[in-house]
């Protein structure tokens, strides 16, 4: 059992023997390392799916429990050695519940997308229907997209947007009406409003199916209070723990008041997930990443982290500010969380992939997205998606936003297209734009990095 008394520089020296190993070892893997750390530092990351890890999330996430074979759950392993697995698991559930404020929580899922299928092939059979927010309206694969395993697997339906750019309820209520479906799906991941966990709770008691509301991008929000918290609505919740956490890559399951609900085969929500997860869909769980899944959710209850989050909501809003004040269409007028949709092809005559590329050649990493009503395949798109979570991790102010605004519509406007995958950039413009962005970063680092 871990004693907090007993010292514990050994792990110092273990670390940095490791890294000399490493450079020694494999110079190319650790040049490949030094090179990405260096990315990072001088490039402007605006994707919305990602933050940047604390360093001690890192080291956390690179840790001696990958060597522990820990396959079930604390107190009830399959293999020996797991006295201190259990410590790090049970820490991590406890955190969970705690700023999330649920009942149940499995720390095991490997990502939030394995999350959602353990979700599905737990309470559902092979060919039931199924609703979820259509890909090009923002949802994500994981919700019934014809390409993904759930719809495959299952009857997959869609709601989409209404022409302000919002979730249309109507359409909502009128496809669980018309399919009936066993799980209706309220989540997204290029949706930059506020979700209406009440009304989909009412519009899934309607029909009798279960709520699964999956919070992957809006976590840290929720756990801030900037957000409302589906955890009193749906029936189960799933997160991953990298987009809005500024943790490790992987996920979680959460039950609210509902856990002990029976379901009709007399098992609880709460054993249906735990038996979803192992032995249904998982074997052994990534142990080092539960230990960095705890670091994270321990830093999620400071105040730091809540000034982290008001930063997150308060830059992208002025992003989605200033674009428009430039004659940018911005998707549904603006934004309620980290997400600022850019309609690029009408503001600028430039497909989505073109504008991704010329922006990344300047330092500014954004990614292509289709929007409602989008003429373009997904691999073109007529959109562009960015996210505030790598400027609040820079602790970046309203002028900096700013001179974001200004750097992208600049490198938007003179980017030429030739055709829907095919640009020219003026290499002194990139140049120009780079060096302002390095200089930028160079400002605002990354805490740590």
């Amino acid at each position: 059992m871990y004693d907090p008394s007993r010292p514990t520089t050994q792990l110092t020296s273990f670390y940095a023997d490791a890294l000399r190993s490493l450079e020694l070892s494999d110079p190319v893997l650790h040049g490949l390392f030094g090179a990405e750390l260096d990315r990072q530092r001088q490039t402007l990351a605006l994707v919305a799916s990602c933050s940047p890890v604390t360093p001690a999330a890192v080291l956390a996430e690179g840790n001696v429990f990958v060597n522990v074979t820990a396959e079930g759950y604390p107190g009830r392993r399959f293999h020996a050695g797991c006295v201190n697995v259990d410590q790090v698991e049970q820490l991590a559930i406890d955190r969970a519940k705690h700023v999330f404020g649920a009942r149940f929580v499995n720390v095991q899922p490997h990502s939030a997308s394995t999350a959602n299928q353990v979700v599905m092939l737990s309470l559902l059979r092979p060919g039931d229907s199924i609703l979820g927010l259509d890909l090009d309206a923002g949802g994500h694969l994981s919700h019934g997209a014809a390409v993904n395993i759930s719809g495959r697997i299952f009857e997959a339906h869609r709601y989409g947007l209404g022409r302000d750019g919002l979730i249309d309820f109507d359409d909502v209520e009128a496809k669980a009406r018309k399919y009936r479906p066993k799980l209706i799906i309220a989540g997204t991941t290029a949706y930059p409003r506020t979700i209406d966990w009440r009304e989909f709770r009412r519009i899934a008691d309607e029909v009798g199916a279960y709520l699964l509301a999956d919070i992957s991008h809006i976590a840290g929000l929720v756990i801030a209070g900037l957000h409302p918290s589906p955890i009193g609505h749906a029936h189960i919740v799933t997160t991953c723990t990298h987009k809005q956490l500024y943790g490790p890559r992987g996920g979680l399951i959460m039950l609210g008041d509902c856990a002990a609900a029976p379901l009709p085969d007399g098992r609880s929500l709460e054993e249906a997930v735990q038996r979803g997860i192992f032995p249904l869909i998982q074997g052994a769980p990534a142990v080092n990443s539960i230990a960095a899944k705890a670091y994270a959710l321990g830093l999620a209850s400071g105040a730091v982290f809540a000034d982290t989050m008001a930063r997150v909501r308060s830059t992208a809003a002025v992003l989605a500010e200033q674009l428009m004040q430039r004659g940018v269409r911005v998707v549904s007028g603006g934004t309620d969380n980290h997400i600022v949709m850019a309609d690029v092809l009408s503001s600028f005559d430039i497909t989505g992939i073109n504008a991704e590329k010329a922006l990344e050649e300047c330092g500014i990493l954004v990614n292509k997205n289709r929007i409602a009503f989008d003429s373009r395949p997904a691999g073109v798109t007529s959109g562009v998606r960015f996210g505030s979570n790598g400027m609040a991790a820079r602790r970046f102010e309203p002028d900096d936003v700013s001179q974001v605004a200004d750097l992208v519509i600049e490198v938007l406007t003179e980017t030429e297209q030739v055709s829907d995958r095919i640009y020219r950039l003026d290499p002194s413009l990139r140049a120009r734009v780079r060096q302002q962005v390095q200089d930028m970063c160079d400002r605002r680092p990354i805490a740590g990095y």
